[in-house]
């Protein structure tokens, strides 16, 4: 039996696909025959073959306009919008040292950038009677780290909530909503993260590893997810082999959360 994901000619938005989980959903659907725009604040001078870089600053209503105009203008529509941006750069110290402005940056980098993109591209979608959104958030939604990560977890969490709703209202229209919910994957940010942790314990790297997944009560796995697992997963989900998925949440997080 082939295994052909049926993806060439389809055109998609991943939004931060220039790093980790991103780039690597971009480098998949390409692979797949889909034509890419990837976004991020910063992006590479050189494009290739099916793939278009727009730079634009999403945690911002005016950057979200902007994404939406030049990916309607450059493809005529898009088939495929992958909300990847994400990230939280909150202080460690629990709710105590998030004010207003921290509360406000969670959730425009969390929450917002997926809300407007919809808002802007579902209309075309709906009207072409087709189409996939996949929202990415986070086992944080279910098991938040108290200390760092409480105002990204509850934003995680309105993503998914938001994400559920909308599934209802628009699969009867055409377009399929799915949530993809990693656990800790390896990017570059993570490793970096490991490392830093490991330099202040006087380990190595692997005991960096083992910090943060004793934080994360243990992986069964025994290890992170790569980027390329995401991708994959989320580039099947794209496909027409995933017709009958919509309203999901897909956790992939190597059996981190006990109850899912």
């Amino acid at each position: 039996m082939s295994f052909d994901l049926g993806l060439s000619g389809q055109r998609a938005l991943v939004t931060g696909g220039t790093k980790g989980v991103g780039a690597a959903v971009v480098a998949s659907l390409l692979e797949a025959g889909v034509t890419v725009i990837a976004a991020a604040r910063t992006v590479p001078s050189e494009e290739q073959h099916g793939l278009h870089y727009v730079a634009a600053d999403l945690m911002t209503a005016q950057g979200c306009a902007h994404l939406a105009a030049v990916a309607l203008d450059r493809l005529g529509g898009v088939d495929i919008l992958v909300n990847v941006l994400g990230g939280s750069s909150a202080p460690g110290g629990g709710f105590a040292v998030l004010d207003d402005a921290e509360w406000e940056k969670e959730l425009n980098h969390n929450l917002m950038p997926a809300v407007r993109l919809d808002r802007a591209l579902l209309p075309a979608m709906i009207a072409q009677g087709k189409g996939v959104i996949i929202h990415v958030t986070s086992i944080q939604h279910i098991l938040p780290l108290p200390d760092s990560t409480t105002a990204y977890a509850a934003a995680k969490a309105a993503l998914a909530t938001y994400s559920k709703s909308l599934s209802k209202e628009v699969t009867p229209k055409g377009v399929r909503v799915v949530r993809v919910s990693p656990g800790w994957v390896e990017t570059d940010a993570a490793v970096a993260m490991a490392e830093r942790l490991a330099a202040k314990a006087g380990t190595d790297y692997e005991g960096g590893k083992k910090i943060i997944m004793d934080a994360l009560g243990g992986i069964p796995l025994g290890r992170p997810a790569k980027p390329e697992e995401v991708a994959d997963l989320i580039t099947f989900i794209c496909s027409p082999r995933a017709a009958s998925i919509s309203g999901a949440e897909y956790i992939i997080d190597g059996g981190t959360v006990p109850t899912a």
